[in-house]
């Protein structure tokens, strides 16, 4: 049976591919029934796109893999804590699962800076779990941040 480090493994492989694009590696799946239904990968730079978060993409391709915006009974695999903007998609849309690596002590609105999904004045909430294959999600844009210093102290 797959479970959640299974679904972020896969999340984490979009999360690479980001970066092989220049990208901040953060990677996103959307799984219903057991099934993935919606990929992303951040694309801001390359699309010239604020919104195009790895989150926002997967909840676009779910949403049109499905026929509809309202993705319930949705778990959203990420690998990074989602931010304000990504919280909020995922609240129109109707996710029932959040599931992420990595926190974000800088922007991360499942709990680190805010938690969105526990303001009992927005009118829907999500389950979140935090913290899964969080050594390997981290790593993984720290060694980006780390290697895009690197090369800027070069040039």
């Amino acid at each position: 049976m797959i479970d959640d480090s299974d679904f972020m493994g896969l999340a984490l492989i979009l999360a690479r591919e980001a970066a092989t694009l220049g990208e901040v590696p953060v990677g996103a799946v959307v799984v219903k029934d057991g099934e993935i239904v919606g990929r992303g990968c951040n694309q801001p730079i390359g699309r010239h796109d604020p919104t195009a978060h790895a989150e926002v993409m997967a909840l676009r391709d779910a949403a049109a893999h499905l026929g509809n915006y309202r993705l319930p009974g949705c778990t959203l695999y990420v690998t990074l804590e989602p931010c304000a903007m990504c919280v909020g998609a995922m609240m129109h849309a109707r996710i029932g699962r959040v599931v992420f690596g990595a926190q974000d002590p800088k922007t991360g609105a499942a709990g680190s800076v805010i938690d969105l999904f526990a303001e009992t004045r927005l009118n829907h909430h999500a389950e979140i779990i935090g913290g899964v294959r969080a050594e390997e999600c981290g790593s993984l844009l720290s060694n980006f941040f780390a290697a895009r210093r690197a090369r800027t102290e070069v040039a």
